[in-house]
């Protein structure tokens, strides 16, 4: 039971400094992370769905993108989600994919 509690600690306080941290980050930065958060959780609907990688490329090729670099990015992206084995729900992989991604941009710094 004591090890549990002080699990459960450990795992609030790493939220609490990871909160702390990513305010620390450019707004560009934490742009990118969102993005790219919610590209993967698309991508893992349509994977979900039964949606072909070929037609999700295609999607993504008919998509109008605000920055020149965001439709290689997707690209990159989706090809990953689907070479995953995971079953996770978008929702989920979006949370982990933003953690991830602001983990390693602050570790960057």
């Amino acid at each position: 039971m004591r090890s549990v509690f002080v699990t459960m600690i450990s795992f609030a306080l790493a939220s609490v400094a990871l909160c702390a941290q990513a305010k620390e980050l450019a707004s560009n930065d934490r742009f990118m992370c969102s993005w790219g958060a919610g590209t993967a959780a698309r991508a893992q609907e349509l994977k979900l769905a039964g949606v072909s990688l070929y037609a999700a490329r295609q999607k993504i090729q008919a998509y109008k993108f605000d920055k020149a670099w965001m439709r290689m990015m997707a690209m990159g992206i989706t090809e990953q989600t689907y070479d995953s084995k995971s079953r996770y729900k978008p929702a989920d992989v979006r949370k982990n994919f933003y953690e991830d991604c602001v983990r390693f941009k602050l570790a960057r710094k």
